[in-house]
C-alpha cells in the first residue's frame, strides 16, 4: 500500500484526534498535489478566517487566525459558480486574474472545494494553492481533493454539532440556574444501634423538563464550566435545612474536587456551623492534585467539618481517595450493600474496610440497603450506620417525614 493509500486510511478510520485529522488532511493532500499551501477557512462576518494552515516556509503568507475580507479572495465567486474549483492556471480566468491577490500573493494555480454543514449553510472552504501555473492538475486531482475535503467537512460537521451540544447545555443549566428549577431531598443516615438518624444526606432533585437524572444534570454542568455554581446553588439550598438537626445529628452535603477548591466554595462555607457538616467526595470523581484538595478540606476541618468518601468499592480510583483523604466516613455503595447477606464475596469486601476502619478510626457507613436481611448482615459485620430505602427514603419535607422505617420500635 502507498503512502497516499496508508494516510487516506488512517484518516478515513478515525485513527487521529480531532484537529489533527484536518490537519493531516491538508498536508496529505499538498504534498500529494505538489502545492506549496493549504487550509481549511471558516466564514464569519464577512471575513474567511483560516482555520487550519498547512504552508511549510510561508508562515509569514499565512497562518492559523489570519483572515481576509470575503470580497477579496475567490470563495464567493467559486460558491456562485463564477470559478471553478479547479484553476491549473490562473491567468487562463479572467475574474481571478484581475483580482489584486492573485498578483500579490500572488496565485498561479488553485484548488478549493466547499465546506457546507449538515444543513446546507456554506462553513468554508478546503483550499490547495502554488504561485506558479500548475498545468499537471486534472479532474481525478479534483476528486482527491474532494475526498479530503470531505473528511475534513465531517470532521466540521461533528465539532459543529458538539459545539450547538455544549451550547444547549450550557443554557440548560444557565436557564436552572436563574430559575432554581431544582430542590433538596434528604435522606437519614440511622445510627444502627440506636435505630436513630444520626444525619441526613441533602440530594439535589431537578424538576426542570423532561426529566433527567441528577448525575445528567451535573455532568452538563461540567461539559459547560458550570459545575461549580450548579454544586454551589445546590449546596447552598441544603444548608438551609440547618437549623432542624439536632445538636447530634450532622448535614452531609456532596461536592466535586473542582468545587471544594474553590474560593466560592470556602465563602458559601464561612457562616456555617461545619461541626453539623460532612462533606462527600464521590470515589468517581478525578483528583488532579491530591495536596491542593487535601489543603482545603483541612482547613475546613480545623473549623470541625468531616469528610466522607462516597461510592467506595464502585469508582475507577479503586481505593486511593480513601487512602490520600483518610475521610472520617467511608460510604459503602450499593453494589457491595445489595445482597450482602448471600454473597460471601462481598461480605469480604466489607470486613476488609473494616479492618480500615479499626486502625484508622474511620466509620463504615452503608448505602442503599433495602431488606432486613441486609441489615442484619452489616450489623453482623461491624457496620454501625446505615442509609437506604428500609431506613428512610429521600424527602422534600425536610424532616418531619424523613424517618427510618425501622425506628418504630426503637
Amino acid at each position: 500500500m502507498s503512502d497516499f493509500a496508508i494516510e487516506t486510511s488512517k484518516l478515513s478510520s478515525g485513527a487521529l484526534d480531532s484537529q489533527k485529522v484536518i490537519d493531516q488532511a491538508l498536508t496529505t493532500v499538498r504534498q500529494h498535489l505538489g502545492m506549496h499551501v493549504a487550509y481549511l477557512s471558516e466564514f464569519v462576518d464577512g471575513q474567511s478566517v483560516f482555520r487550519n494552515v498547512d504552508a511549510p516556509g510561508l508562515e509569514d503568507l499565512i497562518k492559523v487566525g489570519d483572515s481576509r475580507s470575503l470580497e477579496d479572495v475567490y470563495c464567493k465567486h467559486i460558491l456562485e459558480g463564477r470559478l471553478p474549483e479547479m484553476i491549473p492556471d490562473t491567468a487562463a480566468e479572467p475574474i481571478a486574474a484581475a483580482m489584486p491577490i492573485t498578483k500579490a500573493v500572488p496565485i498561479g494555480s488553485h484548488m478549493s472545494i466547499p465546506i457546507l454543514l449538515e444543513s446546507g449553510e456554506p462553513f468554508g472552504m478546503f483550499c490547495c494553492l502554488s504561485p506558479e501555473p500548475n498545468h499537471s492538475l486534472n479532474s481525478r486531482d479534483l476528486e482527491t481533493m474532494r475526498i479530503f475535503a470531505n473528511l475534513a467537512a465531517n470532521q466540521v460537521n461533528h465539532d459543529h454539532a458538539a459545539q450547538q451540544t455544549l451550547r444547549e447545555k450550557k443554557t440548560s443549566i444557565e436557564s436552572a440556574l436563574q430559575t432554581r428549577a431544582f430542590n433538596i431531598a434528604y435522606q437519614p443516615i440511622v445510627d444502627l444501634g440506636e435505630m436513630r438518624p444520626a444525619g441526613y444526606e441533602s440530594l439535589c432533585r431537578f424538576s426542570a423538563e423532561p426529566y433527567r437524572t441528577p448525575d445528567l444534570w451535573f455532568h452538563d454542568a461540567a461539559d459547560a464550566g458550570l459545575s461549580v455554581e450548579l454544586e454551589l446553588a445546590a449546596i447552598q439550598q441544603a444548608l438551609e435545612a440547618m437549623p432542624w438537626l439536632e445538636a447530634h445529628q450532622y448535614l452531609s452535603i456532596n461536592a466535586s474536587p473542582s468545587t471544594v477548591v474553590s474560593d466560592a466554595f470556602v465563602d458559601t462555607m464561612t457562616a456555617t456551623p461545619l461541626s453539623q457538616v460532612v462533606l462527600e467526595i464521590t470515589e468517581h470523581a478525578i483528583v488532579d492534585d491530591y495536596d491542593r484538595l487535601t489543603g482545603a478540606i483541612d482547613a475546613l476541618r480545623e473549623r470541625g467539618m468531616r469528610l466522607a468518601v462516597d461510592d467506595a468499592g464502585a469508582g475507577h480510583s479503586s481505593l486511593r481517595h480513601i487512602v490520600q483523604l483518610s475521610p472520617e466516613f467511608i460510604k459503602l455503595d450499593m453494589s457491595l450493600t445489595r445482597n450482602v447477606d448471600k454473597d460471601l464475596a462481598r461480605r469480604a469486601l466489607v470486613g476488609a474496610l473494616m479492618f480500615y476502619t479499626r486502625e484508622t478510626s474511620a466509620q463504615i457507613i452503608a448505602e442503599g440497603i433495602e431488606t432486613e436481611a441486609e441489615l442484619e448482615t452489616l450489623k453482623l459485620l461491624g457496620v454501625r450506620r446505615g442509609q437506604g430505602y428500609l431506613l428512610g427514603k429521600p424527602s422534600f419535607d425536610q424532616f418531619e417525614t424523613a424517618k427510618p422505617k425501622s425506628m418504630g420500635n426503637a
